[in-house]
């Protein structure tokens, strides 16, 4: 019996739609959060802030990995 571990090859065939998905699910996450807020006390709302903020940011690097991608 050979046990050899044997990588899967890389397929990134489907890198730009996995980034799409990504990138909705984190605008939703961030929608969500709003919704959150409406009912978040003052500390509460910064960090809700400060983790769109991060999640804003998220969002332009997969896009532009998105334009990467789709180049190749």
């Amino acid at each position: 019996m050979n046990d050899k571990y044997e990588p899967k090859p890389d397929d990134r065939s489907d890198n730009v739609e996995k980034l799409q998905d990504m990138v909705q699910d984190t605008i939703q996450n961030i929608e969500e959060a709003h919704e959150t807020m409406e009912y978040s006390s003052g500390e509460q709302k910064e960090k809700i802030k400060a983790k769109n903020k991060r999640r804003e940011e998220a969002i332009e690097g997969m896009r532009q990995e998105i334009k990467d991608e789709a180049k190749k």
